[in-house]
This record gives structure tokens, C-alpha cells and sequence, in this order.
């Protein structure tokens, strides 16, 4: 499960202060998958950001009771001098893990040859890319968070590939999905809700949130 208990989470632009979330309070269940859908520019990261837990927010609480993914491609635990072997590895100590199985498996997923064992900093962003998501279909989780901005690869096989293995993951798993189009939220979710001037709409279905979500749009 993760809760926000009223939460707010503001920045300041040197001019004005854009308000991300104003005493937002809601639940996503496990077994009930969450659409949120939001403008560009109106802090779609920042708020999975907050549900992984690494950025706080300024007032409320993060409640946190199930294993919860990084965003997907988010490379903050990855060090660039270390090479996708030993970061592999140490992701899988991280987590308590086998780090055999993990390497291996990062290994095979991200099908990048003998680069895999060359500092990640020499990567192109394709390639990191792919072992950003090769790390996190590696580790099982009860929550996958998806930010519709992370990096995407454009190799057809990888994407099928692990295409493939994040459909079988999220049968026994929740999926959490920030985008700014609908269609990308029909393929996970049923509820959703739309996010707009710091507040958090919660709907049953996502008809009901495109609905608001258009009304504003074009409102």
C-alpha cells in the first residue's frame, strides 16, 4: 500500500511558487492499479518521486507497506564508474538478493554485450536505458511505478522482450502510471484520477477521470 496522509509539495521558480500538491490525501491498493493523469509541467515526477520515497514531501506523510519499485529508468542508485556487472550486483546486495541471478539476468535482458561489463558511464542512452529497465524487471515488486517522462529504448526486440516480462509481472502486481494521455493508462489501469493545481481527483474508472480531464483541457 501507499499513502499520502495530507500531503503538500510546492517549488519555488525564482518567481512565482508552482504548487504540486496541496494537502492531497489518498490510497493505492494492492491489486487496484492507479492511472494518474496530468498536464505536462504540473509535476507528474515529483509525485512518483514521492511515492518511491525519494523526494519528501514539505508537509504530510508517505505511508509506505509494500515493496515498491523505483520509477521506471530511473538510474539514481546506478554509479557511472562502475561497470553493469558490478552495478548489477550491488543492486542485488541492496535488496538481499542473489547477485548472481540478478547479473545474469540484467545480463540477458539487457542484451548489450560486451558492455555490460564496461563502466556505465561510457553508455549511450539507449543502453542505459535498457539496463535501467533490465535492473527493475530484475527485482519482483507488490508496486511498479511508471513515469510516462522516463527515458524509453527504441530497439524492437528489447521492447518486446521485456514487454513480455513486465505484462507476467503486473498480473500479480499493482502498477501505478503518471501520463498526460489516457491511452497510455488504458493498457494497466481501471481507477484513475487526474492531477491538476495541486489537487488529486480520484475516480472509480478512467472514463470518469478523462471526462474532468478533458473538461479542463478545453474548459
Amino acid at each position: 500500500m501507499i499513502e499520502f496522509e495530507n500531503v503538500s509539495k510546492s517549488f519555488w521558480t525564482g518567481k512565482t511558487r508552482k504548487v504540486i500538491l496541496d494537502q492531497a490525501s489518498f490510497r493505492v491498493e494492492p491489486g487496484n492499479s492507479l492511472g494518474i493523469l496530468a498536464p505536462n509541467g504540473t509535476g507528474k515526477t515529483t509525485l512518483i518521486n514521492m511515492m518511491a520515497g525519494l523526494e519528501k514531501p514539505d508537509e504530510g506523510r508517505v505511508i509506505r507497506t509494500s515493496r515498491i519499485s523505483f520509477p521506471l529508468g530511473f538510474m539514481g542508485g546506478v554509479v557511472n564508474r562502475h561497470s553493469g556487472t558490478e552495478n548489477a550486483r550491488y543492486i542485488a546486495r541492496l535488496y538481499g538478493l542473489d547477485a548472481d541471478y540478478i547479473e545474469s539476468f540484467c545480463r540477458w535482458m539487457a542484451g548489450i554485450g560486451e558492455y555490460f561489463d564496461m563502466p556505465v558511464g561510457t553508455y549511450s542512452q539507449g543502453m542505459r536505458s535498457r539496463f535501467s529497465f533490465s535492473l527493475m524487471l530484475a527485482l519482483e515488486f507488490d508496486i511498479y511505478l511508471i513515469d510516462e517522462g522516463m527515458p524509453t529504448t527504441t530497439d524492437v526486440e528489447f521492447n518486446r522482450k521485456a514487454g513480455a516480462i513486465l505484462r507476467e509481472r503486473l498480473r500479480n502486481s499493482t502498477v501505478v502510471i503518471v501520463s498526460h494521455q489516457a491511452a497510455t493508462l488504458e493498457k494497466f489501469c481501471r481507477s484513475a484520477a487526474v492531477l491538476r493545481n495541486g489537487q488529486l481527483y480520484m475516480f472509480d474508472t478512467l472514463e470518469e477521470a478523462k471526462r474532468l480531464y478533458d473538461y479542463q483541457a478545453h474548459g
